[in-house]
């Protein structure tokens, strides 16, 4: 009976998005406040519908009622209860139950947190978000229903994919929707906007938080997944160009240029109507990428194979919302003014060349991703565009965007000095290039041009702590007023600066692991040793071993330098239920370099293949996509972008002041 509950609660949430979808509109064009404010609580009562009928199919998986088909597919009753909870978004249906959770999340708390906007357009913003729900909703109930019930009930499940019975993707996938779905409020913004024909800088401060936030979750998330197909998949790779991988990175691209177009459209109110474009396409791109998840056109480790009909909608709702935002954005974008003026050389002009940058880039990968698919549709040829052509185009346009970032923020508003923020960088290039002579020294040599890949990632991370270091005026002032400096500065400089020192970390790290890092590939008996990153491996044989749900031959492997240094498990593991088998990688840490053991197949003489990466720095990349999250988070702590924009002065008000002008 709680199932059959759940699933009138998700009908129920249909109709209240459906009264959202209208009444706030229609009141907003009327200025009827009543109607208005219906957003509000409509929004919260949406998102309690929503959640309570998540939380009946949380507990299908939990007790493990085998009566819900997608419980059936999708779960066992050994598996344990971390990937009971995760198993539900690791199936097409529990995935966009997920997805239509974290929109009902963002929608409730627009209505909670937005008591700055203009309640126009607050009852804007939260009725097309409730366009989108319907949609989704729509979708989950004509196509991809999770509630619905076998009779006879089962006596047990299917499993869960084995590959994902794992930490990574029980948060993995939750960080990535938050990201994917927080980019939705932005597009609400700029749909709202334009159906008011009103758009200036305090819409961008209204904007900001929603697209740092989302941006910073969805660098989480893409961390999160890199590093799970590392260690789980037992391939040694921590990035493939896959198409899944590439659906979302582009929403990743996109969302970093919104955030410093957004910027400049605040300080400078300029770069409006591209403003509004990028916060447009940037969800487009996310509802590009469930529509290549979902449909079932890529075969992928990450996407659900599906039925057509689930496709087609997905295309429909492509169709609608890109095509309805892109036509509403070419009527009402010759109305809107160009905003403010500023010189080439200045931190708007870094910042719209940053943009360009990331637009193109995020273009070449979104053709590479896209050609072999439309290539085939017209032709019946099948291609695939792999990573030699990715890391041709973006790896070159890369190499502009590094030297622009710390250049960026010496620059002052609206005319710049170039050569003065160069002088403050010399030092600063300098100590980089040394820095990347001594890594291929220690590393014993290398390709000519790593030394410079090197020396640009050193480059952001020095780059950020100079901007901190001149902004404090260390060197001009006295010790005790630079710290006074330092500590007053605003919470987003220090958020901005570990943003770049992040992104310097992880390309120090890619072009570390890409240059120096080893392989070694063979057979291996008990006794028998290799070598690899000046380590001593030695094999110790198999040993048999039983989880909860699965079986597998872990194999033992010491570790060497002289003395024991440690050892490292690699398995073979196979599950009961499918019988499937899988790699469990084994990896041992040095700082920010690793030791990766795999394990292949057996050998009819007694031996084993075992593949052996020695990756150094390699940490180095998620490292760094940490620390750019932590400086999302540190910018979303500062005080003006929790309070954001004041509240326009309402229409009451301003009769009454001339009133008593009038008065006097």
């Amino acid at each position: 009976m709680i199932i059959e509950i759940g699933h009138y609660a998700l009908v129920l949430a249909l109709a209240t998005a459906l009264v959202l979808s209208v009444v706030p509109v229609v009141g907003a064009r009327l200025h009827d406040c009543r109607m208005m404010e219906v957003a509000t609580l409509g929004s919260v009562v949406f998102f309690l519908l929503v959640a309570f009928s998540f939380g009946v199919l949380v507990y299908a998986h939990v007790v493990s009622d085998f009566s819900v088909e997608n419980v059936w597919e999708h779960s066992h009753s050994l598996v344990p209860l971390l990937y009971k909870y995760s198993g539900l978004w690791g199936n097409h249906e529990g995935s966009m139950m997920l997805w239509l959770l974290i929109l009902a999340l963002f929608s409730a708390l627009v209505a909670m947190f937005g008591r700055n906007l203009p309640e126009t357009l607050k009852a804007n913003v939260l009725a097309v978000q409730a366009w989108t729900s319907v949609a989704f909703i729509l979708f989950i109930l004509l196509t991809s229903n999770p509630f619905m019930r076998l009779d006879p009930a089962p006596a047990e499940g299917k499993d869960l994919n084995p590959v994902l019975q794992d930490v990574g993707l029980a948060i993995h996938p939750p960080l990535l929707y938050l990201g994917y779905v927080g980019f939705s409020v932005c597009f609400s913004f700029a749909i709202a906007a334009l159906l008011e024909g009103r758009i200036d800088a305090a819409w961008a401060r209204w904007v900001r938080p929603w697209a740092l936030a989302a941006w910073t979750f969805l660098t989480l998330g893409i961390a999160m997944g890199s590093y799970w197909a590392y260690y789980e998949l037992g391939w040694g790779g921590w990035w493939f160009w896959d198409p899944v991988e590439n659906s979302s990175f582009m929403p990743w691209l996109a969302g970093t240029a919104l955030l410093h177009s957004a910027l400049v459209m605040e300080k400078r109110e300029a770069l409006k109507i591209w403003t509004v474009l990028l916060a447009i396409l940037t969800f487009s791109l996310s509802l590009l990428g469930t529509f290549l998840v979902r449909s079932g056109v890529l075969t992928s480790v990450h996407a659900f194979a599906s039925d057509p009909s689930r496709g087609i909608f997905i295309l429909c709702i492509l169709f609608v919302f890109i095509g309805g935002s892109l036509s509403l954005f070419a009527y009402r974008a010759p109305t809107l003014t160009a905003g403010g003026l500023f010189a080439p050389i200045s931190r708007e002009g870094a910042l719209v060349l940053n943009n360009l940058i990331l637009t193109v880039a995020c273009g070449t990968v979104l053709t590479g991703t896209l050609y072999p698919l439309l290539l085939e549709t017209i032709t019946g040829d099948k291609i695939s565009v792999g990573a030699p052509f990715f890391n041709m185009t973006f790896g070159t346009l890369m190499i502009p965007l590094v030297f622009v970032v710390p250049v960026g923020p010496l620059l002052a508003w609206k005319r710049g000095d170039l050569l003065g923020a160069l002088q403050r960088l010399y030092a600063v290039a300098g100590i980089a290039f040394v820095g990347a002579l001594a890594i291929v020294y220690v590393q014993h040599g290398g390709p000519v041009l790593s030394v410079f890949g090197l020396a640009g990632g050193l480059y952001l991370v020095l780059g950020a702590l100079a901007d901190l270091w001149c902004r404090s005026g260390v060197g001009k002032v006295s010790a005790y007023v630079a710290w006074r400096r330092f500590c007053g500065l605003p919470r987003s400089a220090f958020g901005t600066g570990l943003a770049h020192a992040g992104l310097g970390l992880t390309v120090l790290g890619i072009v570390a692991v890409t240059t120096f890092e080893t392989e070694r590939v063979l057979e291996m008996k008990p006794g028998e040793t290799v070598e690899a990153g000046g380590y001593s491996l030695r094999f110790d044989g198999l040993k048999p071993e039983r989880g909860s749900n699965y079986t597998e031959d872990r194999g033992h492997f010491s570790v060497s330098r002289g003395d024991d240094v440690g050892e490292v498990w690699s398995a073979k593991r196979v599950y009961s239920a499918g019988k499937m088998p899988t790699t469990e990688a084994g990896i041992l840490t040095f700082g920010p370099s690793q030791l990766y053991v795999s394990l292949g197949d057996p050998t009819n003489d007694g031996g084993i293949v075992v593949r052996v990466w020695w990756k150094p720095f390699i940490t180095l990349i998620w490292l760094g996509a940490l620390v750019m999250a932590a400086g999302g988070f540190v910018s979303l702590s500062d005080r003006r972008l929790r309070v954001g924009a004041p509240r326009r002065k309402t229409r009451a008000i301003v009769k009454l002041a001339h009133i008593a002008e009038a008065a006097e």
